[in-house]
């Protein structure tokens, strides 16, 4: 897809306005976060990829399913004295 648009003031700023055709580009609406890369050629606009849910090899699942009082360590837990108590 080709579409011409124009850079215009936009406060102190500058600013390309998504309008059009392109506010049907999945991905594109308001508040949406997008990748900026500048290069000598120009600009090159892309959405933000979601990061995975999961970026690391193991869930929160796997790393609490094996703990009982003993490998979790509840066994070191404090025991407040009577004067933390309150009354």
């Amino acid at each position: 897809m080709h579409v011409e648009a124009k850079i215009q003031k936009w406060g102190n700023g500058l600013a390309l306005r998504v309008s059009g055709v392109m506010r049907k580009i999945p991905g594109f609406q308001e508040g949406a976060i997008v990748d900026v890369e500048v290069t000598e050629a120009g600009l090159v606009v892309r959405k933000r990829q979601e990061p995975s849910r999961h970026p690391l090899p193991f869930s929160e699942e796997a790393l609490l399913a094996e703990l009982d009082e003993k490998s979790a360590h509840a066994d070191l837990l404090a025991e407040p004295l009577p004067q933390e108590l309150p009354e």
